[in-house]
C-alpha cells in the first residue's frame, strides 16, 4: 500500500509541479479574497483581531474548489480513470494520494498567504501562536479530504463545478466553525481553543474514516 500510494502521490505533484494550476488559481482567488474583505473592513485594531480567523478560513475554503475539482478532472483525460479502476488495487490508496496532494497544495498557498494576511490586517498573536500549527492543518485536512471525496463523487455530473460548492460547503460548517473560533481564540487571547482542537480533531478521524470505506464504491459506481 504505501508504494502505491507514492505511486500516485508522485504524479500528481509532478503534474502539478508542470502546470501549477491548482496552487496559482487557489493563490490567486485566496488574495482576491483577503484584499476585498480588507476594503469592505477596517483592517485596524481589535476588530481586525476578530474576524482574521474568519477570513482566513473562508479564503482557504473557497479558494480550495478549484484544485478539488481539477483533481479528479485531469484523471478522466486520456482514459486515465478506467486504467484506474482496473489496476488490482483498493482505491484507498488513490483517494489517501490525492488528499495528501491537494493538502500539500493548500498549505503552500497558506504559507504564502500568511505575511500578506499579517501585513494587510495588522495582525499580532495574542495568544499561544503555536497552536496555529495546529488548527489550520486540521481544518485544512477536513476540507480537503471531504472535497476530494465529494468531487469524486460528482466527477461524472455536467455541472461538477457547480455540484461541489453545493454538497461540501454544508458538510463542512462544522469543521469551519470550529477553525473559525480555535484560529479566533488564538489571536485575540480571549478563549480557550482546545474544545475547537478536540472537535476538529473528531471530525477528521470520523469523515477521513468514512470517506475510505465508501470511496470504492463511489470510485468503481457506473
Amino acid at each position: 500500500m504505501p508504494r502505491v500510494l507514492w505511486t500516485h502521490l508522485m504524479k500528481d505533484l509532478r503534474i502539478e509541479w508542470r502546470s501549477k494550476e491548482a496552487i496559482n488559481s487557489m493563490l490567486f482567488f485566496a488574495l482576491l479574497v483577503v484584499v476585498l474583505f480588507s476594503l469592505a473592513f477596517d483592517p485596524r485594531g481589535p476588530f481586525s483581531q476578530s474576524i482574521a480567523g474568519g477570513v482566513l478560513s473562508v479564503a482557504t475554503m473557497f479558494a480550495s474548489v478549484s484544485a478539488l475539482n481539477q483533481a479528479w478532472a485531469r484523471e478522466i483525460r486520456h482514459q486515465v480513470m478506467d486504467a484506474q479502476r482496473m489496476a488490482p488495487t483498493p482505491g484507498a490508496e488513490l483517494f489517501l494520494a490525492k488528499v495528501l496532494a491537494n493538502f500539500l497544495f493548500v498549505t503552500i498557498v497558506q504559507v504564502i498567504l500568511a505575511p500578506v494576511f499579517l501585513v494587510m490586517y495588522n495582525l499580532r498573536v495574542v495568544g499561544q501562536a503555536w497552536l496555529l500549527a495546529v488548527v489550520l492543518p486540521l481544518g485544512t485536512w477536513a476540507l480537503v479530504a471531504n472535497g476530494t471525496f465529494f468531487a469524486a463523487l460528482s466527477i461524472r455530473s455536467r455541472n461538477r463545478e457547480l455540484l461541489l460548492p453545493l454538497i461540501l460547503f454544508p458538510i463542512f460548517v462544522p469543521a469551519l466553525l470550529a477553525m473559525v473560533n480555535a484560529t479566533g481564540g488564538i489571536l485575540t487571547g480571549e478563549s480557550d481553543p482546545g474544545m475547537w482542537i478536540k472537535l476538529l480533531t473528531g471530525y477528521d478521524i470520523i469523515f477521513t474514516t468514512v470517506s475510505l470505506l465508501l470511496f470504492d464504491t463511489v470510485f468503481n459506481a457506473e
